[in-house]
């Protein structure tokens, strides 16, 4: 039963799609229904020449905007092809995308904050696992903007602390900020509704606008 009623569904869906295919008029069927309305009109009431000329304004606007439409999908085709050939210059390069983790490797781990207004305190906090605060770093009263920073592994109380992901946060004057995670791009994907992301090592993808400073 379930296997016949899809059935069905599927040739009634294809045959609506064909009616509707067919109902579309181009310009060649537009005209010929024009050249045959004129040929067959009554003789003694012939067509408004005003209401034909409407008529032709309105189909000549239709053309044009399907035209400009096509017009504006092929270019964001190029853009977008355009765009994923650009990013693949990134492969190899350091990057820094949002985060909210970061990878301790080799005993170094690097990020950054988004600093919103200059003269206030900034601190960043390492946490484990577990959530808890193993190390925090005092960046002073940076300017805005992206503020590095730099963890060497080592918690508070000097013990050094083994390789991994560790979370991290920061605050601004007491108000939580942006942080950034440092990472090399491996390589350059599309996706077809995002489009264009980079594979970042310890971080996976991020999208190309994601990317907050080329280093």
């Amino acid at each position: 039963m379930v296997d016949a009623v899809s059935g069905n569904s599927s040739s009634s869906s294809s045959s609506s799609t064909g009616q509707l295919q067919q109902q579309t008029l181009n310009q060649s069927d537009f005209l010929k229904l024009m050249v045959t309305q004129m040929t067959n009109q009554d003789p003694t009431k012939p067509m408004d020449s005003t209401q034909m000329v409407a008529q032709m304004a309105q189909f000549s606007q239709v053309a044009a905007t399907q035209e400009l439409q096509s017009s504006f999908d092929s270019l964001a085709s190029n853009l977008t092809g355009d765009q994923f050939v650009r990013a693949a210059a990134l492969v190899g390069q350091e990057v820094l995308v949002p985060s909210t983790a970061g990878k301790l490797e080799d005993s170094s781990m690097n990020g950054a904050v988004n600093v919103g207004t200059s003269g206030t305190y900034v601190n960043v906090q390492i946490k484990d696992t577990a959530g808890n605060v193993v190390r925090t770093i005092s960046l002073g009263q940076p300017d805005a903007g992206l503020a590095q920073f730099s963890w060497d592994g080592k918690s508070d109380d000097g013990t050094q602390l083994p390789d991994g992901v560790y979370q991290m946060s920061a605050t601004s004057g007491g108000t939580a900020i942006d942080t950034f995670a440092r990472g090399k791009v491996e390589g350059v994907g599309a996706s077809g509704t995002d489009g264009t992301y980079v594979q970042v090592a310890g971080y996976g993808g991020a999208l190309l606008s994601q990317i907050a400073q080329i280093l």
